[in-house]
């Protein structure tokens, strides 16, 4: 399976690949045939995993387009519709997208470090240093950690808001990446605080002045960061995408991190599917944040329990959840999940469906979804043939 699974994946890759970059998926719905900044910067991850020149080479234009339609105060758009009659650019629809700004600065430094090729780096300097500029304003407080708007994220739909754990993730990600280039000591100053700020407001017991004290101290923690904070509170929720993250990155002390990585291994086992749900649990119609949850949507409503975000499990996140179990030598898990994955890709035919119900299976959202592919190919590279990010 896992062979056969592989080399779809790589079809569909292929597939969506246009001169502009990665298109979101092979299916015709307007709003996926689009280039956009972190699906085409994930399905650029794996394409650097793949080894696949063309694959590659499309990921190069994929960063172009960002870079060549970056807003002037530094946004990257969330996505770019280019045809022959139009260029449409968006930010972001009910609000703007915070992660399109990370995940362009990671793309751009991980396709230099597979290249072994620093110019890259120096050709787009201006525009990684307007994006962290923009990243610093959208901390408000100056106390390094940024305020993210609902909806300001891939989890569009979703409750997260305000200091949110996987935004802050990605910011580190991205300043570490850059760093490795341009060895800044003002960077790797400021990546320690940033780091110091989450391990003192999401990780329990721990000494520091808080952003919310008395929220944090009325906060019962679990074996995982929770999801988000806010002047309102803390939202509870495991969020995997940004846990997954969190062990990537080495964040918090090593107890931390072994619960977490304990707690991600319950929940897999817990599943049907033996996959991780994207957040959990799922809200339901009698919790206090349902009406939170199905006002937040532009067209129609997704987030029905066990689904979309809202507790469905996305192939996509299962990718970096198995990066993370690599990145604590947890090789036979990592194995495991990949046969997992590539079984929930291959419904329909290798439908590589955006998502799942958790609880009956059933596919959800667009078909032929790259993101989805592009968490085969990395996993499975990275665990048969050590594939590493820069990290």
């Amino acid at each position: 399976m896992n062979n056969i699974a592989y080399h779809k994946a790589i079809e569909l890759l292929q597939t969506v690949s246009t001169s502009a970059g990665f298109l979101a998926s092979a299916e015709n719905t307007a709003n996926y045939k689009r280039v956009w900044a972190r699906d085409g910067v994930i399905c650029g991850l794996a394409a650097l995993a793949s080894g696949d020149e063309k694959l590659i080479e499309t990921f190069k234009s994929t960063l172009q387009t960002l870079a060549k339609n970056q807003h002037k105060i530094g946004t990257i758009p969330s996505n770019v519709l280019i045809s022959d009659d139009k260029n449409e650019v968006s930010y972001g629809g009910l609000a703007g997208r915070v992660d399109a700004v990370t995940w362009f600065v990671i793309g751009i430094c991980q396709y230099a470090f597979y290249k072994a090729d620093i110019s890259f780096v120096a050709k787009y300097n201006r525009e990684i240093e307007k994006c962290f500029e923009l990243l610093d304003a959208w901390e408000f407080n100056n106390k390094h950690l940024m305020y993210v708007p609902l909806s300001g994220n891939w989890a569009d739909e979703y409750i997260t808001d305000g200091y949110v754990l996987y935004d802050q993730l990605l910011r580190i990600w991205a300043l570490k990446s850059y760093n490795y280039f341009v060895k800044s000591n003002a960077i790797s100053d400021k990546i320690n605080k940033i780091k110091e700020q989450i391990e003192i407001n999401f990780i329990p017991n721990a000494v520091g002045e808080k952003y919310h004290e008395r929220a944090y101290n009325e906060l019962k923690f679990q074996d995982f960061a929770p999801c988000s904070f806010s002047p309102s509170g803390y939202k509870t929720q495991f969020d995997a995408f940004a846990n997954s993250l969190f062990l990537m990155l080495n964040i918090g002390n090593e107890t931390f991190q072994e619960n977490t990585m304990n707690y991600f291994i319950h929940l897999q086992s817990q599943t049907n599917f033996q996959l991780i749900p994207a957040f959990w649990p799922p809200i339901q119609t009698t919790d206090l944040d349902w009406n939170l949850l199905k006002n937040n949507c532009k067209y129609e409503f997704r987030n029905y329990p066990n689904e979309f975000h809202n507790g469905g499990t996305w192939p996509m996140v299962n990718g970096f959840y198995g990066l993370a179990l690599l990145s604590k030598n947890k090789i036979k898990e990592a194995n495991s999940l990949l046969e997992h994955l590539n079984e929930a890709n291959a419904v329909e035919d290798f439908g590589f469906y955006e998502n799942f119900n958790t609880k009956t299976e059933a596919p959800n959202g667009v078909k032929y979804c790259a993101w989805s592919a592009a968490a085969t190919v990395l996993l499975h590279q990275s665990v048969h043939n050590n594939f590493k990010l820069l990290l």
